[in-house]
């Protein structure tokens, strides 16, 4: 079920059990085996959300996002070497004004992500918006501060997390987050948009074939759909 923003004023402390814990635990081990095997490959890659912030659930999802990839099929091979399984492959735009991303499935929990175009400002700090960690900093068992789905700040604590509504907060998330109050009040809007009017329609999702790259999906789109193309020769 998806979840709504929730708009209460007061602040929560949530106290993780040891199930939680143990979750916690296991989906961080696998974010960092993934990122160490990009990072092998001089591969800058972060994992974000909940595995960041800490606050995970037994469904919760492993999002890795690498920042700047030279090439797919650098990412492809890492992939490769280190033996780890691809489900699917997909190239996603949310809307026209966003850059085009490719996803690696590598199960229904699990993905690697990565940028087809040049991001705005507010695209790259929706990373940070929702909490961004290094494999470092995994290594460390260091979580972060962001902002869950139901636009919820959530900052760690020792036993778990405290949890306030950053609405009418926007200002003073931003500082807390180190990002642009302009992506605090994009994705405010988006997400309140969203729970106004339900889900909408992706702009561009298509999944690739066995024998076509990122790239050649990229232009394949580029060719046929001026509003690619366009968002496209804005980066140049």
């Amino acid at each position: 079920m998806t979840k709504k923003p929730d708009m209460r004023p007061d602040i929560t402390e949530v106290t993780y059990d040891s199930e939680r814990w143990n979750y916690l635990q296991t989906y961080r081990e696998k974010a960092a085996q993934i990122i160490a095997a990009l990072e092998r490959f001089h591969l800058q890659a972060i994992v974000h959300g909940s595995i960041a912030r800490g606050d995970v659930t037994k469904t919760s999802d492993i999002d890795i996002f690498i920042i700047d990839p030279p090439s797919s099929f650098q990412i492809e091979t890492a992939l490769e070497t280190a033996k780890i399984r691809v489900n699917a492959r997909l190239v996603v735009q949310a809307t026209p004004s966003y850059a085009m991303k490719a996803y690696i499935e590598l199960d229904e929990a699990t993905s690697v992500s990565f940028p087809l175009m040049r991001m705005r400002n507010v695209e790259r700090e929706f990373y940070r918006f929702s909490g961004e960690v290094t494999l470092a900093q995994l290594k460390q068992n260091l979580r972060v501060a962001g902002v869950d789905k139901r636009l919820m700040l959530i900052e760690p604590a020792e036993n778990g997390h405290v949890e306030s509504s950053i609405i009418g907060r926007e200002d003073q998330t931003a500082k807390t987050l180190g990002v642009a109050v302009e992506t605090v009040l994009d994705r405010v809007h988006a997400l309140l948009k969203r729970d106004a009017v339900g889900r909408t329609g992706t702009f561009i999702k298509r999944e690739l074939s066995p024998d076509e790259t990122f790239e050649m999906a990229l232009k394949h789109l580029s060719d046929e759909n001026p509003a690619v193309r366009r968002r496209q020769k804005s980066d140049a």
